[in-house]
């Protein structure tokens, strides 16, 4: 997904619905790390992007608490 559709996405959401977000790229990103380390992960780039989806929606949740 795209950075920008990303980011309108997510914008709407409420808090609870950022940290449910969160949480469920965080449980993506340690699958995609255990597949990784058992050579089974055949698209390596999608530990980083959702490496970086996980950041700007724990950034987003960090500016909707302030």
């Amino acid at each position: 997904m795209k950075r920008r559709e990303f980011l309108k996405e997510i914008s709407g959401f409420d808090k609870a619905a950022l940290q449910e977000k969160a949480n469920k790229l965080a449980e993506e990103l340690m699958r995609l790390r255990f597949k990784q380390s058992t050579k089974q992960l055949e698209k390596s780039h999608q530990l980083k992007e959702t490496r970086r989806a996980l950041a700007r929606v724990q950034t987003l949740l960090r500016t909707k608490v302030a």
